[in-house]
């Protein structure tokens, strides 16, 4: 599975930004899907995840703000990221597992994206 993510950018603290992942390969449309960021001097976290029939998780401090979404036909995860804050910055990774549910740890993510660096400005 090749994982390539793309939308971050620079925005203003409430601002908002999509991001965009789109898998390729054998077992990308079954593929459980995950955001994760990690900040400067941070370890990484998850973010949101989505099982390819549509179950989701979302961190507790994301909740209400960030929507994570999948189209199974072209094989894209999405992170819809609204009333951003100044600790929402930093680099956002797309990962895929072959496990059907979601889980927290990184180690089950098998394949990663290249990241996408996120921005608030306060």
């Amino acid at each position: 599975v090749q994982l390539q993510a793309s939308g971050g950018g620079l925005v203003q603290t409430g601002g908002s930004l999509r991001l965009s992942c789109a898998a390729s390969g054998t077992g990308s449309s079954s593929s459980t899907m995950a955001w994760y960021r990690q900040a400067p001097g941070k370890q990484r976290e998850l973010v949101a995840a989505i099982t390819s029939g549509g179950t989701t998780y979302s961190t507790d401090s994301v909740k209400g703000r960030f929507t994570i979404s999948r189209d199974n036909v072209k094989n894209t995860v999405f992170l819809q990221m609204n009333s951003l804050k100044p600790e929402d910055t930093a680099v956002y990774y797309c990962a895929a597992s072959s496990l059907p549910v979601i889980t927290t740890n990184p180690q089950t993510y098998h394949y990663w994206g290249q990241g996408t660096q996120v921005t608030v400005s306060s």
